[in-house]
């Protein structure tokens, strides 16, 4: 009779979820244990101080970068890489992120390119770290962080005193936004979610809505702060979120989540609360170019929803709108700037 007992405790056990540690600590854990398999050449490559300029250097196109690549690890370094990019990241995220590390291959066929190219190569996503995590001493209240960039993919984390206080600029793109040839990836679109709620939303609103939320009839062919240090707009252009309908609404929220729900669930909490306290109500959407989905001339869509912390913008306007160009920003923390400038001013003081 006991044995029905057991079957349903062990059963019930497996669906108990695996206590984890803060997302800080296993975060620094992960950056330790692959710091711990360079050698000196490797290490050279990768660690830069953390009051380095490097720090702030960051790109969405191909092109050499600083830190080490890829294409310089042993397999068991690359699995320790994205070991700790997935440490950041949820499953949504990291599923993104190593598709757009994929697409390089969709490139090479697309562009015809010989099997020995280095120009579009999977093998060009640089680690790079800043400072270290030693969680000994005095040492343990340092800032330390990491990055990870190549082409259509530009993530970095800051940490001080255990807790993840930066993690944007985050970048993510898609060329082709929607992989058209026989290839094995044939059909897949990385960041569909990213287009299809915000035609939902545009083409949900009413005349007068839509008077405040169109800022051009033409997309631009880029998102607008590309990769400046500080991100700015000149005004907050756009339909203010108190203006939508309550199914709008839900709709925006959605959409914003869709950027957010890359994120570690801790990270992503950590987002939301900051736009709560700002006020939800303040965030506006824009929008740019055509309303229907579609491929080809003058079929590029641009939108972007603004706040006073955060600016989230979208772009598929190159490549006869079929090459996407995501970001999010923290208008005041890109960097962790705001917080470790308070750290350093009450250090000084």
């Amino acid at each position: 009779m006991k044995k029905p007992l057991i079957f349903l405790t062990s059963l019930l056990l497996a669906f108990v979820p695996a206590r984890r540690e803060p997302i800080s600590r296993e975060m620094a854990s992960a950056v330790q244990a692959f710091l711990g398999t360079l050698d000196n050449t490797q290490r050279q490559l990768a660690v830069y101080p953390f009051e380095s300029e490097e720090r702030f250097n960051w790109y969405y196109i191909p092109k050499e970068r600083k830190g080490l690549p890829l294409g310089k690890m042993k397999p068991e370094q690359q699995k320790a890489a994205l070991a700790l990019l997935k440490t950041a990241l949820s499953d949504q995220g990291y599923t993104k992120a190593t598709s757009i590390i994929d697409l390089e291959n969709v490139l090479r066929v697309v562009e015809n390119r010989p099997p020995n190219d280095t120009y579009r190569n999977q093998d060009n996503y640089y680690f790079t770290f800043f400072g270290e995590p030693t969680g000994k001493g005095a040492d343990k209240d340092k800032p330390w962080g990491w990055r990870v960039d190549g082409h259509h993919l530009s993530l970095q984390f800051s940490s001080l005193n255990g807790k993840i206080i930066g993690m944007a600029p985050a970048f993510l793109g898609s060329n082709p936004g929607i992989v058209r040839i026989e290839v094995p990836q044939k059909g897949k679109q990385i960041l569909k979610d990213e287009e299809q709620l915000a035609l939902a939303l545009v083409n949900s609103l009413n005349s007068d809505q839509l008077k405040k939320a169109l800022i051009s009839e033409t997309c631009p062919n880029d998102i607008f702060t590309t990769n400046k240090r500080k991100a700015s707009l000149e005004k907050m252009e756009g339909l203010p979120m108190p203006e939508m309908t309550e199914s709008q609404q839900k709709t925006f929220m959605a959409l914003l989540e869709t950027y957010l729900n890359n994120y570690h669930v801790t990270l992503k909490n950590q987002q939301m609360d900051k736009l709560r306290k700002t006020g939800l109500e303040k965030l506006v959407f824009a929008w740019a170019g055509d309303r229907q989905p579609g491929f080809g001339p003058g079929k590029g869509q641009y939108y972007r929803i603004h706040g006073p912390t955060i600016l989230i913008e979208y772009d598929n306007a190159q490549n006869n709108a079929n090459h996407v160009h995501s970001v999010v920003r923290d208008l005041n923390s890109d960097f962790g700037e705001d917080v470790l400038a308070e750290h350093y001013q009450h250090e000084h003081k």
